[in-house]
């Protein structure tokens, strides 16, 4: 019987190029890091993953100030994927709130994360700002990824104006669904769309909901009204909850 600890017991990190079997490679500064930070020695076995499918049985081989080195070793064709992939539209919270936004969306299994500005929205980034941010939240979703076991990494998309992004999409086809989470004219939650297709995106709005103009757009572009039920949600409750009950429903 074998020794090794099992796979799904062992670090787990990201590396942002692409692997194959028999690569000795010194890991980027984020991993190198991560595993200085868990004290790992030469000898010691990781998981890695690259993003693009599956992971990798590795095992440290040097480790100094200057980095760390690891010798890849065999690929396992492992998924943990919703079989519907789920983009999530959302007026961005304000505060801390969207950082715990991405990292839950990414543990239950959010494919692409789309933040908004929205005619209400208290959270207004733009510039440098945003861009800065982007890149905050898109290491939030890789660290989930670590944790949660997903090999497959949500893209964060620039920020953008919702009125724009509206107007950047195509219609939807048969194999797409588009949800608004609102009040107005809405049906009850679970749609059997959401369970229909291969792709689901969910637009949600900011703390005080999206104007009726906005959401006027929202259904012009195919989107169908929904409601999550009588009580009302933060901005950053709602999407996680729509999240959590598609990937239910969808196991």
């Amino acid at each position: 019987m074998s020794t090794l600890p099992a796979r799904s017991m062992l670090p787990r990190l990201f590396v942002d190029q692409p692997l194959a079997a028999a690569v000795d490679l010194a890991l980027p500064t984020r991993a190198a890091r991560h595993a200085q930070v868990l004290r790992l020695q030469p000898g010691a076995a990781v998981t890695l993953f690259d993003g693009s499918g599956g992971e990798w049985s590795a095992q440290i081989t040097a480790m100094d100030r200057r980095g760390v080195r690891v010798q890849v070793l065999e690929h396992h064709a492992q998924e943990r994927e919703l079989p519907i992939a789920v983009t999530l539209a959302l007026a961005m919270p304000a505060n801390d709130r969207m950082d715990a936004l991405v990292e839950k969306a990414t543990e239950l299994g959010v494919a692409g994360l789309q933040p908004l500005l929205t005619e209400r929205s208290v959270l207004r980034l733009a510039g440098e700002r945003a861009e800065r941010r982007q890149a905050h939240w898109q290491a939030i979703a890789v660290a989930a990824c670590e944790q949660s076991g997903r090999n497959r990494v949500p893209a964060i998309h620039p920020v953008r104006p919702l009125v724009a992004w509206l107007a950047a999409l195509s219609p939807a086809g048969d194999s797409e669904v588009r949800l608004l989470l609102g009040w107005r004219d809405a049906s009850p939650w679970p749609p059997a769309s959401a369970r229909a297709g291969a792709a689901l995106t969910l637009l949600s709005g900011p703390e005080g909901g999206l104007t009726d103009s906005e959401e006027d757009l929202a259904r012009a572009c195919d989107f169908v009204s929904t409601s999550l039920g009588p009580r009302v949600l933060r901005a950053d409750t709602a999407p996680l909850a729509a999240l959590a009950a598609v990937a239910l429903s969808a196991r």
